[in-house]
């Protein structure tokens, strides 16, 4: 239960947050570079200028606040005169217009290409950081440590980056020094008290480490301002505080829970209105004896997100190897009543798939989900750990079509593998064609990202992100200039299931059991069947991914394996490599509308699959089968992250059904769990009443969000979804 005190606090903050004047943050940072510091090297003109805007940021007190703070990120004000310097994306995409061939013709628009097939073209954020130095040494010993580095260093590049994240760390302890007196004048002497120890100097009591994560949280989000950017490990790192302040009568449970629920409503204000981004929280899990690390602090966190009903932080459970019943009736529960938030990250699954792609284990058990659930390593790497999808599906088509779409009829520019079905006399010379398209335009998409992150390197240095990222400060070199111990990129292959799908039925139905000819399959698919019912009929009938075929689940194994081997086998700038994030998004509806018919008897407008989860209409034989498919997929290849989507009737479900479920599905070495748990009838309700459920939360495709600000397209998919029974 939440207390009196919150219950007002929450509804301050949501008025707050809407009252809240527009930012003048980026008006600041370019103004300070064009007139203050143009003088300057480039990269002291950077932190200097982004210095003076973390300084002069407004600040928002209040004589109630236990916590020191804030933020708002919804209104930025109109910037006239920019600083071309740090706008680091025009500059990357006039480097990406002269190095990637026919990028004019084949660009959509600034975000995403239909060939390039969804390569976001600004891959910001989805890292975590390891504030745990501040709150072991202060900001005082952080710089300390900054100082002897560059007493042992004759690099001139490494002395600049050196004295440029010592300029944040001082403007970070001048935005917390502002608030210092403000509080006095407010009669909030406790909190000024704290403010003026942390984070200055080691946080000492559980109060004191969460007014010094959070008041480096909000600024550090400052300097990198991207959804995605996440607390990671919350409860791993202030467990300590918490227990020592526990068993020493300094805290009770239940004003440890109120601080809790005061910092997640805290996080949550500044962003109120924007579903879309995502904080990211991971509670449990290992430590490196492999031992649980689920502790108090962990529960209270998830009682806290169900109790206050809020969209940020998003808060994932980590499930350890040969988990308790009580972790199990936990997680089982927040399922069920966390209103569509939850995620349930299996362990061993996905620190396996890190190990075996090069991280240390000591490393690997320090996961963490950047944002939606793409899996880094917290205070250990880049910040491109997500960046975009490529649509799979749309160049299986083109393959088959020679180059054509089925949709508009028209020949795609530039794509280059024009033989087309009728030219292919076997299944594995297609097949590997196939490989070969995905590898071709993936790895344009990955060669723009290296393009990104150079350009990001230069002109978003992130000096202080930078200064809690290791090796960073060993290297003397920032984020994405090859000082984070790994330089991994991350991306998504869509659609993979209905791939395997598509491909499945080519195979049998064209090649071995010849159902049809070849003429016959690209004719009813130019037709979207119309006329070749009848087949369609048959090629409905082929098993599909998601039914317990051994066959058919080997097939998936196979092409699920070779194309994220594709996405692995790409070496970054920095020698990491390009992870498989197998994820959905928001990206479905549009995904599925550049794809025509499919050889799988799906017509043209077929809603696609979610994550690794099988289509809907391939689940006909229950959740149980369909986990028993989605278990033979060899996760350890996808240290990105897989996730697979389980919308479950609530009419037929409970908290000692789904604990089996999940229990069952780690038991099998399934990655990443998520689903609905709402119905169907209440989202149609929704549709047509939206101003009765603003505060109806559903699950999408990797994150939660207010199912009223979903656009129609969304919330139709959502709602034809294949609702499990129990």
């Amino acid at each position: 239960m939440i207390t009196p005190r919150i219950k007002n606090l929450q509804n301050l903050c949501k008025i707050r947050g809407k009252d809240s004047k527009p930012s003048h943050f980026e008006k600041d940072y370019h103004y300070a570079a064009l007139n203050l510091f143009s003088n300057l090297t480039h990269s002291f003109k950077l932190a200097h200028s982004m210095a003076y805007a973390i300084k002069n940021i407004d600040v928002w007190a209040y004589k109630e606040d236990k916590i020191g703070g804030r933020v708002y990120y919804t209104k930025e004000e109109n910037v006239e005169n920019k600083c071309d310097e740090l706008d680091y994306i025009s500059i990357a995409l006039e480097k990406i217009k002269k190095e990637v061939p026919n990028f004019d013709e084949l660009i959509k628009n600034t975000l995403i290409s239909d060939l390039y097939l969804g390569t976001h073209l600004a891959c910001n954020g989805h890292v975590g950081w390891n504030y745990n130095l501040i709150l072991t040494y202060g900001v005082n010993g952080l710089k300390e440590k900054i100082n002897e580095y560059i007493k042992c260093t004759n690099d001139e590049k490494s002395i600049e980056f050196y004295q440029c994240v010592l300029i944040l760390l001082d403007s970070l302890l001048e935005f917390n020094d502002k608030h210092i007196e403000v509080y006095e004048k407010l009669g909030n002497h406790e909190l000024a008290e704290i403010m003026k120890r942390v984070p200055r100097y080691p946080a000492r009591t559980f109060k004191e480490a969460v007014q010094s994560f959070f008041m480096q949280h909000i600024v550090v989000m400052r300097e990198n301002p991207f959804g995605g950017n996440s607390p990671g490990r919350l409860d791993y790192y202030l467990w300590p505080f918490l227990k020592n302040d526990l068993e020493n009568g300094v805290i009770t449970k239940e004003e440890a829970k109120e601080l809790i629920d005061e910092l997640f409503l805290r996080i949550d204000e500044r962003i109120y209105d924007i579903d879309i981004w995502s904080e990211t929280i991971v509670v449990g899990g290992s430590d490196e004896n492999k031992d649980s690390s689920f502790n108090l602090l962990s529960e209270i966190m998830i009682e806290s997100i169900i109790d206050l009903n809020i969209t940020h932080p998003s808060l994932y459970i980590r499930i350890p190897k040969n988990p308790s019943k009580k972790i199990l009736n936990i997680a089982s529960k927040y399922m069920m009543k966390g209103n569509n938030r939850a995620q349930i990250l299996n362990d061993e699954a996905i620190i396996d798939a890190l190990v075996k792609s090069n991280v240390e284990f000591k490393d690997a058990v320090n996961y963490m989900c950047g944002g939606c659930m793409e899996i880094g390593i917290q205070g250990k790497s880049c910040d491109f750990l997500y960046g975009g999808w490529q649509n799979c599906l749309f160049m299986l088509e083109l393959l088959v079509t020679g180059g054509i779409s089925l949709k508009t009829n028209k020949r795609i520019k530039g794509f280059s593998f024009t033989k087309g079905l009728l030219n292919y006399h076997d299944f594995d010379s297609f097949y590997n064609d196939y490989l070969e398209v995905v590898k071709k335009y993936a790895y344009i998409s990955f060669y723009i990202m290296d393009i990104f992150n150079e350009l990001a390197a230069k002109n978003r240095p992130s000096f202080l992100l930078s200064s809690m990222i290791d090796n960073c400060l060993e290297k003397g070199r920032n984020i994405n200039d090859g000082g984070a111990k790994y330089h991994n990129y991350g991306t998504t292959p869509m659609a993979l299931p209905d791939v395997v799908d598509y491909l499945y039925a080519l195979k049998i139905a064209v090649f071995e059991e010849k159902i049809c000819a070849k003429e016959e399959m690209l004719q009813a698919l130019i037709s979207n069947f119309v006329g070749f019912e009848k087949l369609k009929n048959k090629l409905s009938k082929i098993s599909k991914f998601g039914v317990d075929n051994d066959n058919v689940d080997s097939f998936a194994k196979k092409v699920i394996g070779d194309i994220v081997n594709i996405y692995n086998s790409y070496k970054t700038r920095f020698g990491g490599t390009c992870n498989a994030v197998i994820l959905t998004f928001i990206h479905g509806p549009y995904c599925a509308s550049l794809v025509g018919a499919r050889a799988d008897g799906k017509n043209l407008g077929s809603r696609i699959s979610y994550g690794l989860t099988p289509s809907s209409n391939s689940m006909s034989e229950g959740i149980t089968a369909a986990i028993n498919s989605n278990t033979k997929i060899s996760y350890d290849k996808i240290p990105g992250g897989a996730s697979t989507m389980r919308d479950i009737d609530p009419t037929t479900i409970s908290e000692e059904i789904l604990e089996v479920l999940i229990k069952t599905f780690i038991e099998k070495n399934g990655q990443i769990f998520q689903g609905n748990t709402n119905s169907v009838s209440e989202l149609l309700k929704a549709q047509k009443n939206p101003e009765d459920y603003s505060n109806l939360m559903v699950r999408v495709g990797g994150y939660s969000a207010r199912f009223t600000n979903l656009s129609k397209e969304i919330q139709d998919d959502i709602i034809k979804r294949r609702r499990h029974k129990g």
